[in-house]
């Protein structure tokens, strides 16, 4: 009777726990912050774990409508049916509420949600591994678990509240370091993820609606490698404008684009080689043939793509001053 019992009880168990922990949505004990900016609208999700990949199964955004971090034993379908909630007008707790409601695994779920108008909700299951907890301020919720220490929440909303200066995606950041700071995940670092989307969703799937979407999935410092990222990204936003200014024809705002950029990365040959044709088409035909010359020194390639352009149009120059450019 006895082992009659004890086979009742693990089979029970075993149904139970294989209803909220299967192989598609796995473990992600984490520290994670939704956010809205207030001046732009932006809506903004990060997340840094010991666990790899994070960033695919946490973080959930959707431009003009909200973002959902869905943590600790991780519910996937949180962030698509929380986001379809949002959309139908749903409060950010509102929608977290109709997400838990039916969900035999809530004790051991973590959540947090920011909506469209800023609406924060989040959650932490009382079976979430220590230290765990989260707090909610105005456009923002941070939400913790398995940390080394219990400060976490607590240093992640003081670092966006005193930030409000910097730009969404650099304020998550700032966030996130912040919950490194004072212990983070008990077991180390390994992945991040910071996704900023639009306030307003432009309706064309097509469009950059996107602003950031940027995944660290396997390194010995995550948020370090993060900010390089971060960094790079806005430098390629420059170089994105620049290309837009040359498709306008406006030669000076391709420049001041392509210098921003070059400033912020001057190393980086794709920045100086493109700089050096807008300078060529401007009519600095010397002084881009010197910054093209050290370019081929260094990846003789490039070369053969200056040969390409004149007849994509993106090069148009004389032939002789082409000549002096293939130098």
């Amino acid at each position: 009777m006895k082992n009659y019992i004890l086979i009742s009880l693990v089979l029970s168990f075993s149904q139970t726990k294989a209803q909220f922990f299967r192989k598609d949505n796995g473990l992600a004990h984490t520290f994670s912050i939704v956010a809205r900016d207030e001046k732009t609208g932006e809506i903004a999700v990060g997340v840094q774990s010991h666990w790899f990949s994070v960033g695919t199964s946490v973080s959930w955004a959707e431009a003009g409508v909200g973002a959902v971090a869905t943590q600790s034993f991780t519910n996937k379908s949180f962030g698509i049916r929380g986001l379809a909630l949002l959309k139908e007008g749903k409060t950010a707790q509102q929608a977290l509420d109709i997400l838990l409601s039916d969900d035999p695994g809530k004790e051991v779920r973590q959540v947090g949600i920011v909506d469209a108008k800023g609406n924060v909700a989040n959650f932490t299951g009382k079976n979430c591994v220590d230290f765990a907890g989260d707090l909610k301020g105005k456009n923002y919720a941070v939400q913790s678990n398995m940390m080394l220490t219990n400060e976490v929440p607590e240093a992640m909303a003081k670092s966006f509240e005193t930030n409000a200066q910097l730009p969404l995606a650099e304020r998550v950041l700032e966030a996130l370091k912040a919950a490194q700071k004072v212990g983070g995940d008990i077991r180390g670092k390994q992945s991040a993820a910071i996704l900023v989307v639009k306030g307003e969703a432009t309706g064309k799937p097509w469009d950059e609606n996107h602003l950031v979407d940027l995944r660290v999935d396997d390194h010995t410092d995550p948020l370090a490698e993060m900010e390089r990222l971060l960094k790079t990204h806005r430098a390629y936003e420059y170089m994105n404008n620049g290309d837009l200014a040359i498709e306008n024809n406006n030669m000076t705002l391709a420049m001041q684009e392509y210098g921003a950029a070059m400033k912020m990365f001057p190393k980086n040959l794709e920045m100086q080689y493109w700089t050096a044709i807008t300078l060529a088409n401007s009519g600095n035909v010397q002084k881009a043939a010197l910054m093209l010359q050290a370019i081929y020194a260094q990846e003789p390639n490039w070369r053969k793509m200056t040969q390409r352009l004149p007849k994509a149009g993106l090069l148009t120059v004389k032939e002789k001053e082409l000549m002096l450019l293939l130098k």
